[in-house]
């Protein structure tokens, strides 16, 4: 097929006249207009700069504040906030945990690290993110719930033990329906809210739908603390477990180092929650922002036929973390992304989808029609805040 490169060459205008530069243009820089610098030297001057020191108690503090949890539980990054809240929900080897193979590596990786089995349900296309629907048919067709309470896979034998949704770039699905559907079949939702700070679903916040959320502070999130996570939760018992597992399991003693269980290193470091503290108090003027850009590219890409611009999904208030288009087809996609990334303007797929990975190509999945045709045509546009 004949590709359109004049309408590329319209797009790269377009964003080039966005972000009012004519070098190259990132995908998703941090913005440092805050308290960052201030945070950062109080930090040193203190000493603490590890694993204890004020900020990380206060950024826990102000985490669930904003988020409306009872409890928040700082981490060295999202991953490990995830493989720390599959430990306390008591996952084991033995058991299956449901996600969408349309995610980032880490939601699976995290599930492997407790040596239990990734199960992929598909996406619905207007969020990118886990299909209540398609969660309800598998369930109702290949589960059972036995006489312990847990449902299990008929064809597996497997008892499934998670759930895994995703809010992909900062969009919010079905997420009230999949925990509906998951408390009736006893199964814990985590929700994976990496991307979607600030963002929201009939006026909750991400990460508050399911028994326990995380959060990430990578490089690339809309707020950052260099590296680093959390995880927000509002069952008390679960938040005081999770603090005593990612702190190497370590009991209180003014002099002895005891350890009562294989816990994990995966407390946060005071430096990062220094700069991730700073960060925070500019939250809302980033996402307002962000909501200001993704305003701008929808009104401009009504103007295309074939290219679509993802809105955030109905009832979703979202922070449009990274801004996606969907070409009609895969050429134009690849055209697309060979022909913007030699101009300077740094765009990139969406994640292959996990099934197509060798690592974990063996796993039990549904019908991903969606996954697929969403990996076939969905490209990441630049999403930096402009402050």
């Amino acid at each position: 097929m004949k590709i359109d490169y004049s309408q590329f060459d319209e797009i790269i205008n377009f964003i080039r006249n966005l972000y009012k530069t004519d070098k190259f243009i990132p995908l998703h820089e941090p913005k440092f207009i805050g308290n960052e610098k201030k945070y950062l030297a109080e930090c040193i001057d203190s000493t603490f700069v590890s694993s204890v020191g004020e900020f990380v108690n206060r950024l826990e503090v102000e985490i669930a504040k904003y988020t409306t949890a009872k409890y928040a539980v700082a981490t060295v990054n999202g991953t490990s906030a995830l493989h720390a809240s599959l430990i306390a929900c008591d996952t084991k080897e033995t058991d299956e945990v449901i996600t969408q193979s349309l995610t980032f590596i880490a939601t699976v990786n995290a599930i492997k690290y407790t040596r239990a089995d990734p199960l992929f349900i598909d996406v619905d296309k207007n969020s990118f993110s886990l299909s209540s629907d398609k969660l309800k048919t598998f369930l109702q067709n290949y589960t059972e719930i036995r006489d312990d309470g847990f449902s299990y896979n008929k064809k597996s034998g497997k008892r499934i033990k998670a759930c895994i949704p995703m809010h992909t770039f900062g969009h919010i699905g079905k997420i009230d329906e999949i925990v509906e559907i998951c408390n009736k079949y006893n199964i814990d939702v985590i929700e994976d809210a990496a991307e979607a700070l600030g963002s929201s679903y009939k006026k909750k916040h991400a990460g508050t739908f399911g028994k326990v959320g995380i959060l990430s502070f990578n490089g690339n999130k809309i707020i950052t603390s260099g590296g680093g996570g959390a995880i927000i939760t509002d069952d008390a018992e679960l938040a005081k477990t999770i603090k005593h597992l990612t702190t190497t399991a370590k009991i209180p003693h003014p002099w002895e180092f005891i350890h009562d269980e294989i816990g994990f290193n995966y407390r946060m470091p005071n430096i990062n929650a220094a700069l991730a503290y700073a960060q925070l108090e500019k939250l809302d003027e980033f996402i307002s922002n962000k909501r200001e850009i993704s305003n701008k590219y929808n009104n401009f890409f009504k103007n295309f036929e074939t290219i679509h611009f993802l809105t955030e999904p109905k009832s979703c208030f979202s922070n449009h973390w990274l801004n996606t288009i969907i070409f009609s087809n895969k050429e134009e996609k690849e055209s697309f992304l060979h022909y913007s990334n030699k101009h300077n303007v740094m765009t990139r797929s969406i994640w292959e989808p996990m099934h197509q990975l060798k690592m974990f190509k063996d796993c039990i999945k549904t019908d991903l029609v969606n996954t697929e045709w969403l990996y076939d045509r969905a490209v990441n546009i630049p999403s930096s805040a402009i402050v």
